[in-house]
C-alpha cells in the first residue's frame, strides 16, 4: 500500500511537471471567469468587435479597451488580440502607431457601417493605453509595451491641456472641448487614478505628473456636495456644467448632474490602491455618496450639484459601481447591501445581471466583482497584479 501510494504520487508529480512545461505556471493557475464567458457570448462577435445591443448595435472605443483589460485579466490573450486589432483596423485607420482611435462606430443613415464620429475619447485612449503596457508586461511583449508607450505619447500630444490657475488636465478628446467662453469642458471619470500612476511610471516626464497631481483638487473643486458630477467647466473658476451639445433654453430643466459618467469615479477611486498619489484626498470629497448610502440600499440615478437627489432609483450596474468604494472607505455593511442587490440581479439563462443584461451595467460589475473576487488589484504605482 505505501509503494503505491509513492507510485501513485510520482505519476502525479511527473503530469504536473508535464503540464507546467508544456503550458507554464500561466496555465497551471489560470481559473475561469464566468461573468467574461457570458459577457463574451453577449457582446463580443468573432472578429473582436464589442457591440452595444442596447445603442443601435454601436462599437465605441470605451468598450474596446474595457474589454481588452477584462481579457488580460481572464489570461484570454486570444480574445484580448483580437479585440486590439478590430480596433486598430476600424478605429484607427489601420495604425495605432499613427491614430488615436475614433470614439464611435456603427451604421450611418446610408446604410453603412463606418466611422461614425472620428473625434478620439481620451478615457478609451489612456485605458488602451494602460491594456498594452500591462500585457506587455504581463505576457512579456515587447510589441505591445512599445504600442502602449506610443498611444501614451499620442494622448500627451493631443488630449492634455495646462490651464493656469487650474493645473495639467486630461481633455475629454482632442477638439471641441474649449468652450466659447475660454473654458474647458472636462469629465472627472475620464483620469483613473491608477492608471495616470501608471503612465507616470512609465514615464516620469510631464505631463502625467502632473495630471496626477491636479486631478484631486479638481475633483474637489466640483463636487462642493460630495457628489461627483458627470461634466465640468473648467477656467477661472471650476464647477459642474452640461454636456455638449445639451438644449440650454429651458434652464429649470436643464442642470448639472452625477450620473452614468460619474458613477464610474466612485468605482476608479475604490478599485485604487489607497497609497496611489491623490486617492485619499479624492475620497474625501466624495462623502455625499458615502452619506446617502449609509441610509439608503439603492445608489441614486442622478443628482443635482448641490447634492438633491432627482431620481433615486438606479440599475444594478450603480450598485457594483459603489461596493468598491464603500469597502475602501470601510463602510462594509452598505458594501455588502450593494453586492446583495447586484447578487440578486444575476439571470442564471445568460450569466449577466439585471433583467435585460444591459451592457454598462456588465462593464461596471466585471469590474466591480472582478475586484471583489481577488481576480485583479493595482498596486500603488498602478501595476496590475492578477491571479494567474
Amino acid at each position: 500500500m505505501g509503494n503505491r501510494g509513492w507510485l501513485q504520487r510520482g505519476r502525479c508529480a511527473c503530469a504536473v511537471a508535464l503540464l507546467v512545461a508544456v503550458c507554464g505556471p500561466r496555465c497551471m493557475a489560470q481559473r475561469a471567469w464566468p461573468l467574461w464567458q457570458s459577457y463574451s457570448t453577449k457582446f463580443l462577435d468573432s472578429s473582436g468587435r464589442i457591440i452595444d445591443r442596447s445603442a443601435g448595435d454601436i462599437t465605441t472605443s470605451e468598450g474596446q479597451a474595457y474589454a481588452m483589460f477584462f481579457a488580460l485579466v481572464a489570461n484570454d490573450r486570444k480574445s484580448f488580440d483580437k479585440l486590439l486589432r478590430w480596433t486598430e483596423d476600424n478605429l484607427a485607420s489601420g495604425d495605432l502607431t499613427a491614430h488615436l482611435p475614433a470614439w464611435k462606430w456603427g451604421k450611418n443613415n446610408s446604410g453603412e457601417w463606418k466611422q461614425l464620429d472620428t473625434n478620439s475619447a481620451a478615457d478609451a485612449d489612456l485605458w488602451l493605453a494602460y491594456d498594452c503596457l500591462e500585457a506587455g508586461r504581463l505576457w512579456r511583449d515587447t510589441r505591445l509595451l512599445k504600442l502602449g508607450q506610443t498611444v501614451a505619447l499620442q494622448i500627451g500630444h493631443s488630449e492634455i491641456m495646462a490651464i493656469p490657475g487650474v493645473g495639467t488636465v486630461l481633455l475629454p478628446g482632442p477638439t471641441g472641448f474649449k468652450l466659447p467662453d475660454g473654458t474647458y469642458l472636462l469629465n472627472a471619470s475620464y483620469t483613473p487614478p491608477q492608471l495616470v500612476a501608471r503612465l507616470k511610471l512609465e514615464s516620469s516626464q510631464e505631463p502625467w505628473r502632473a495630471v496626477q497631481s491636479s486631478w484631486p483638487h479638481l475633483l474637489q473643486k466640483s463636487s462642493p456636495s460630495g457628489f461627483v458630477s458627470d461634466w465640468l467647466a473648467v477656467g477661472s473658476t471650476i464647477k459642474p456644467t452640461v454636456p455638449l451639445g445639451t438644449n440650454t433654453d429651458n434652464k429649470a430643466a436643464v442642470q448639472p448632474v452625477g450620473s452614468y459618467d460619474a458613477i464610474r469615479v466612485y468605482l476608479w477611486l475604490g478599485m485604487a490602491d489607497r497609497a496611489t498619489s491623490g486617492v485619499s484626498a479624492a475620497l474625501k470629497s466624495t462623502s455625499g455618496m458615502a452619506g446617502y448610502l449609509a441610509a439608503n440600499t439603492v445608489p441614486p440615478l442622478r443628482v443635482e450639484a448641490g447634492g438633491k437627489v432627482l431620481d433615486p432609483a438606479s440599475p444594478v450596474g450603480f450598485s457594483a459601481a459603489v461596493y468598491p468604494y464603500l469597502v475602501a472607505l470601510g463602510k462594509l455593511a452598505a458594501a455588502r447591501a450593494q453586492m446583495t442587490r447586484l447578487q440578486a440581479s444575476a439571470d442564471a439563462t445568460t450569466g449577466l445581471y439585471g433583467r435585460n443584461g444591459e451592457y454598462y451595467d456588465q462593464n461596471l460589475a466585471l469590474f466591480a466583482t472582478g475586484w471583489s473576487e481577488q481576480r485583479f488589484r493595482f498596486d500603488r504605482d498602478g501595476r496590475l497584479k492578477v491571479r494567474w
